[in-house]
């Protein structure tokens, strides 16, 4: 009887304990907690901006609860192939960070984190498809790269709200976006021939602007040389009228020592020069050789 009391103690203590442990579920500060009875909601612990983590009751047997990361969750997508608006195929690898805002709507909709991420699998793919198949391919690659995430970010967080999935899109981002390896060969090439006419069509701007320059600067030249010599001939002429000027006022003071005068520089000019001269003795060149003085 003893041993059969004590039996039905233990028993007795390991229900109670089963009981006890139904009964109580403990919520993390990072989690919050969707209570379901006979798999209907009926309420949530802990949600956004509630403050009622750490332990609860709940109805033993009859009481679910499913818990629910209030942290920032990552959902990394597989790289796509995606045409962009010059119909060239971009290799695009992106992922997002969502929040779980609505448990409860989360549960109603797509059940689990396995079931959003199917979600976000198509509504990434849709996004991704029509932004950038309203850009050209080089400005994908090269970049715009933070107009583009923005643009992204806002056509998934429109179909997240549109299909209220009780999660908050934190941030998209684009990890790559390059050729697919077949194309990338042929997009080089066709890209290096577009630079080096561009630079071919530079080198003809600039080899036309220096000719242009070159020329202006002859004509300016020959002007200048013009204007220098029309200037020169000027005060040559000048100079000029004022000797004969001078001679002139010479002579008709003395015409006999104006005479003798260009005489001596005759002699001195036809002796400097060394050239021969022959001439009778009598001639008039010699005149002033053959007086005594300088006297007619």
């Amino acid at each position: 009887m003893g041993r059969l009391f004590s039996t039905l103690i233990i028993v007795i203590g390991v229900l109670g304990a089963i009981v006890l442990s139904q009964s109580l579920y403990t919520v993390s500060e990072r989690q919050s907690a969707l209570v379901l009875q006979f798999g209907n909601p009926v309420g949530v612990v802990n949600e956004m901006g509630a403050d009622n983590a750490g332990l609860h009751f709940k109805m033993p047997f009859i009481t679910q609860v499913i818990y629910f990361d209030k942290r920032n969750i990552e959902f990394d997508m597989e790289p796509e192939e995606i045409q962009a608006a010059d119909q060239e195929r971009l290799v695009v690898d992106a992922f997002l960070r969502y929040r779980i805002s609505n448990p409860l709507r989360f549960y109603q909709t797509v059940r689990d984190e396995q079931g959003v991420r199917g979600r976000l699998r198509s509504v990434m793919n849709d996004s991704l498809r029509g932004v950038i198949a309203s850009i050209p391919s080089q400005d994908v690659i090269s970049g715009q790269r933070s107009e583009l995430m923005d643009r992204v970010q806002e056509a998934v967080e429109s179909q997240v709200r549109t299909q209220d999935l009780g999660i908050d899109v934190i941030d998209v981002r684009i990890l790559r976006a390059d050729l697919p390896p077949t194309i990338a060969e042929r997009v080089f090439q066709r890209m290096r021939s577009e630079r080096e006419q561009e630079a071919a069509g530079i080198r003809a701007q600039g080899d036309q602007a220096a000719q242009e320059i070159r020329a202006e600067a002859d004509r300016d030249a020959r002007i200048i040389v013009a204007e220098a010599r029309a200037d020169a001939q000027r005060l040559r002429g000048e100079g000029d009228g004022r000797r004969n000027a001078i001679y002139a006022e010479a002579y008709n003071r003395d015409q006999e020592f104006f005479s003798f005068y260009r005489s001596m520089l005759a002699y001195e000019n036809a002796i400097q020069s060394g050239t021969p001269i022959v001439i009778p003795p009598n001639s008039e060149f010699f005149e002033y050789f053959g007086r005594e003085s300088g006297d007619n």
